[in-house]
Formats: C-alpha cells, sequence, structure tokens
C-alpha cells in the first residue's frame, strides 16, 4: 500500500507529536507498505536526520520529504498546504492519504474523491475544547477569541463529516465526537504505542534508594507540581523528572517548588533528552508515576507516549485514575490508580509500593505483559485495517 502521511511540522520535532508520527510512518513501513511523511524542514543547522535522531534503522520503504516552506507562520502554512494539494493531485498517486493536522485534514478531505486518494484523520482531541483549555494548562499559550473557536467547530464538523477514515487515540474521545456530530461508518479507536526492545533488568539504584521517575514536559497539566509535593509528603522517596524545555519556564518554575518544599537534594531535574536517552533514564526509577490532573485534555483525549514507556520499563506505576487512563491502566492489576489531582493520595499511593514489594513487582510484570498489544507494529496493524476498510469502501 502506498500511504502519504501529511505532518505540517518542523522534522525532526522534539515534542511527542515528532516521535509518535516517525514511529508509525516507520512501523508501515516494517510492515512492507509504501510510506512518504510530507514535513518542514528542519530548522538546526545542518539539519538533522530523523532515523538518526529518532534511533530508528533506516528503511528504503520509508521517505521523509521537506516542503520548501520558509518565512513567517501563516507563509511557511500556505506553502505546506499547497504543496500538499499538488502532491495529491500528482502523478505518482497514493492509495491512502492520513494526517493527524485538522487543518491538513479538512482541505484534503474537501478535493473531489475523483481526483484524491481516501483521506484519514487522526484525532488527538476535540480542537474548540483543547484550545479553550491550554491556557489554564500552558504558561505559553494564548486564550483562543470567539471566531477561532468557531472555526475551529466547523472544521472538527467538515473532517468527521468528510474524511474517509477517522482515528482517534481514545474511546473517550470517540465518544465526545459522536455525541456532537452523530455516529459515522469507518473509525477506529487506536492507542500510541512504544519500542520494545529487551527485557527490563532491576533498577540502577541500591535498596536503599526509591526514586519516582517522570518523564514528559513540565507543562502543569502534566501534574509533575502535584508529584514533587506528594514526593515531600513521603519519607524518604526522591523524584527523576526526565523532560522539559529551560526556555519554557516549567523548569525554573518546577525548580522553585522543589526548593519552597523543602525537597531540591531529593529531585534531580535532567532536561531536554533525546528519545533514545529515555528508556535508559527510566531504569533508573524504581516507581513511575503519571499524576495528571482532570482536565478537558487529560480526563478523555489523552493516550501519553510515557504511559506505554512506562509499562515496557518494568516498573511499578502509580497513575491518575482518569477515564483514558483506565483504557489502558487497571487498578491493582497492572497499575496502581490514585484520585486525580490529590497529592496526598499519591503519596499514600507511593508508600504502598514501598511497603509492599510484591504488590509492586505484579503491576509491573503485568504491565510488561500488557505492553506487547501497545507495540508500534500493533500500532500500524490497527491502522492498515482501517486503511484496508476505507479502500474497499472506495
Amino acid at each position: 500500500m502506498r500511504i502519504l502521511y501529511f505532518a505540517d511540522i518542523r522534522f525532526p520535532l522534539e515534542r511527542a507529536n515528532g516521535i509518535q508520527t516517525m514511529e508509525t510512518c516507520h512501523a508501515l513501513a516494517m510492515r512492507g507498505h509504501e510510506v512518504r511523511l510530507v514535513v518542514r524542514p528542519d530548522t538546526h543547522a545542518p539539519p538533522r536526520d530523523p532515523f538518526v535522531y529518532y534511533g530508528l534503522p533506516r528503511s528504503p520503504r520509508l521517505i521523509v520529504e521537506r516542503v520548501p516552506a520558509a518565512g513567517p507562520q501563516f507563509a511557511r502554512r500556505v506553502a505546506y498546504l499547497s504543496f500538499a494539494a499538488g502532491r495529491v493531485m500528482g502523478a505518482a498517486r497514493a492509495d491512502v492519504l492520513m494526517s493527524r493536522d485538522l487543518g491538513t485534514a479538512a482541505i484534503l478531505s474537501k478535493m473531489p474523491r475523483a481526483v484524491r486518494a481516501p483521506i484519514v484523520y487522526e484525532s488527538h482531541g476535540y480542537a474548540p475544547d483543547v484550545a479553550a483549555a491550554l491556557p489554564e494548562m500552558v504558561t505559553t499559550a494564548r486564550p483562543p477569541g470567539a471566531a477561532r473557536l468557531k472555526r475551529l467547530t466547523e472544521r472538527e464538523a467538515a473532517v468527521w463529516r468528510d474524511a474517509d477514515g477517522y482515528i482517534t487515540i481514545t474511546a473517550g474521545l470517540a465518544r465526545v465526537l459522536e455525541e456532537k456530530f452523530g455516529k459515522r461508518s469507518h473509525t477506529a479507536v487506536v492507542p500510541d504505542g512504544v519500542r520494545v526492545n529487551s527485557t527490563p533488568d532491576r533498577p540502577e539504584t541500591s535498596d536503599a534508594q526509591v526514586v519516582v521517575g517522570y518523564a514528559g514536559h513540565l507543562y502543569p497539566w502534566k501534574g509533575v507540581d502535584l508529584l514533587l509535593d506528594a514526593i515531600a509528603q513521603t519519607s524518604h522517596a526522591s523524584a527523576l523528572i526526565v523532560g522539559g524545555h529551560e526556555v519554557e519556564g516549567d523548569r525554573a518554575r518546577l525548580e522553585a517548588l522543589a526548593a519552597a518544599l523543602g525537597i531540591s537534594s531529593r529531585v534531580t531535574f535532567t532536561g531536554h533528552v533525546g528519545p533514545e536517552q529515555v528508556p535508559a533514564l527510566l531504569r533508573r526509577a524504581t516507581i513511575l508515576a503519571l499524576p495528571n490532573p482532570a482536565s478537558a485534555i487529560s480526563t478523555h483525549f489523552t493516550s501519553p507516549l510515557k504511559l506505554f514507556e512506562y509499562m515496557a520499563a518494568g516498573r511499578a506505576i502509580i497513575a491518575s485514575d482518569l477515564p483514558a487512563i483506565r483504557e489502558v491502566l487497571r487498578h491493582e492489576v497492572n497499575a496502581l490508580l490514585v484520585t486525580p489531582g490529590d497529592s496526598t493520595a499519591f503519596a499514600q499511593g507511593i508508600e504502598r509500593l514501598l511497603a509492599d514489594g510484591e504488590l509492586a513487582a505484579r503491576l509491573a510484570r503485568n504491565a510488561l505483559n500488557d505492553v506487547d498489544d501497545y507495540t508500534w507494529s500493533r500500532r500500524a496493524e490497527r491502522l492498515e485495517a482501517l486503511f484496508e476498510e476505507v479502500r474497499s469502501a472506495r
């Protein structure tokens, strides 16, 4: 199958968006499909090789094509969308078009079906709700105006109606969209994935050390503030915080919080690291934490890469008891789920895992067994089934 994947992002991108896009395309290529990933140029000089940056073996079936887009954001956006439209109608027709970008999907789905392949859109959240909630969750986000919210709502409705296939990363998101726009055919719930390389070893700490690990961004809606408060309430646990961009100011905020709580000596911040470094850092932890408070994104929309990385790390997981998280984790089966937004509940959960080594080992073992259903290859297999379905419906 020939797949054109449109990602209007600079590439490679350090964020989860870039990792998920590259891993998905690579997994499809490894299953024998011809994949062309259309992106914007890297802003680094010299440009980085995506295969090297993401630590993936090169595949002749995966071509990364950079659109010559330059100038201000609006100009880059127009250049990318114009290129995408021309690429769709080019001589080398694809069998399936795919994107997780709402604007790109909206434009491509309006093109006559006679001149384009089936378009499959992958949704990671209901855009108006996400845009409205972001200013309270991300310090650099600006409140959206009424006109923007109206435009996003219209785009969501149009893509739900016109896309040939529709993917959501959680069942909760699918329900939200159905409640707003009604049922539609050719949909699939396809969660994110992880690369499973080997059997995890013991934590790289002594028996006297207890390290609670977290990997990801440091935005307020990720809950790292809550995790630090929980660490302060424990008797001797320390925290390993992997990730975060210094320029965004969130690390400084959390360092100040750790100092105010009197636990600076018990908290290690690594700063931003490359994707290939994360698994080894997670192996330094004895417990891994997913402390998201309830929010417009976390409650129903999130399928965080760290969740699956934690499962693959072979460590006990403590996580917020949210509907989206419960689609993967089960309380006292493969994780310990606690009240979202409650640092005391998190602290008590950490203490419980410290006191009951048998429970911690069982949760880690079950999570590791379950992660086989969330590999990138398994994700590609689920996508493949939907691609075949929309092609057959033509």
